[in-house]
């Protein structure tokens, strides 16, 4: 009798634990120009279609679409994660042959995405499990650039929802202007883009007592450079940790060399990154990071040898116009959220 008593005990316990505090994965990936196969008059997609340089075909399209099935589903682990950010698609009929028509469908994800102005028709996106998060407001910011009144780039997206505990989040998706034209020219860029985020960001700390903010992007910029380090402020996790400072999730490794979404010239870094509020991170609060750890998901299948410079690099689709049959250029980043119910 006592030995029945314990399981049920037992059994109470766990069963009251799983009740208590549940995880959601939060995932981010550029997915490497991932267009349709049709022309957009209205942006410079030449290149992206089945005569264009790329050779662009619904073969390699619908491949593309069942091969981000997979790395979801890896990185998921099988459960899909609860949102996923992304960056480089060209539109939201993209997006529904990616939820509705590829593998993917089975998780019966929505999705939001950005109407941008960029010249080669790139926007932002989410993906997110409505069981998950109830989606309460959707806002997309223009950015402008001094001096440069005629130049485009992608909106950010931010997205208001509640998740299970009725808590609060904030998710701000961003892909901050490319390197293309150098460093030194570009990066005036993205001093610009990461001024008006973070003027964002501050109207929600100046209107809400500990928001939860949560973002993510592809920002073109390292760990140490000024739009991140100066502009956004983001501190490292092993800082002070205080509600209303934002806190960069991969700055505490910025030494090390081995590491990275993104590997140039045989040289590792992170591009891609989280930036979160403090309040993510506070041990007391009913929504937080698990373990205050991100991750870089660098799964076997979406690496390849670098013959030039060692080691691997990322399985990218394109090498200039080369069809290299592979998922992207960049590696997915991850962390879980621990939700107190």
């Amino acid at each position: 009798m006592k030995k029945v008593l314990l399981c049920l005990f037992l059994s109470l316990i766990i069963n009251f634990s799983s009740f208590a505090q549940r995880n959601i994965r939060i995932m981010f990936y550029n997915v490497e120009n991932l267009f349709d196969t049709k022309d957009n008059p209205k942006t410079n997609d030449d290149d992206f279609l089945p005569d264009g340089k790329q050779h662009w075909s619904n073969y390699r399209y619908w491949k593309k679409l069942k091969d981000l099935s997979a790395v979801i589903d890896s990185v998921g682990k099988g459960y899909p994660p609860a949102l996923i950010g992304m960056c480089e698609i060209e539109n939201d009929s993209v997006l529904f042959d990616l939820t509705k028509r590829s593998p993917l469908k089975k998780h019966k994800y929505n999705y939001i995405i950005t109407h941008s102005k960029d010249d080669r028709g790139m926007n932002v996106a989410l993906l997110y499990q409505r069981d998950e998060m109830k989606v309460l407001k959707i806002k997309e910011y223009i950015p402008t650039f001094e001096g440069k009144p005629d130049k485009c780039s992608r909106n950010i997206l931010h997205v208001t929802g509640k998740v299970i505990n009725g808590d609060t989040l904030d998710v701000f998706i961003s892909h901050f202007p490319s390197r293309s034209e150098g460093v030194k020219r570009s990066t005036p860029y993205r001093i610009d883009v990461a001024k008006l985020l973070r003027k964002k960001v501050d109207a929600l700390f100046y209107s809400r007592q500990n928001p939860n903010i949560i973002i993510m992007g592809d920002f073109n910029d390292y760990l140490d450079d000024i739009s991140m380090r100066n502009i956004l402020e983001g501190k490292s996790i092993e800082d002070k940790i205080l509600s209303k400072n934002l806190y960069n999730m991969f700055l505490h490794r910025i030494d090390k060399k081995s590491e990275g979404s993104y590997k140039y010239r045989g040289k590792w870094g992170f591009l891609d990154q989280f930036v979160v509020s403090g309040n993510l991170l506070t041990v007391k609060n009913k929504t937080k990071i698990k373990g205050k750890e991100s991750f870089v998901f660098s799964a076997e299948f979406l690496l390849e040898n670098d013959i030039k410079y060692g080691g691997k690099k990322p399985f990218r689709t394109y090498s200039g116009y080369k069809y290299l049959e592979g998922i992207s250029d960049h590696l997915p980043i991850y962390f879980d959220l621990a939700i107190k119910e």
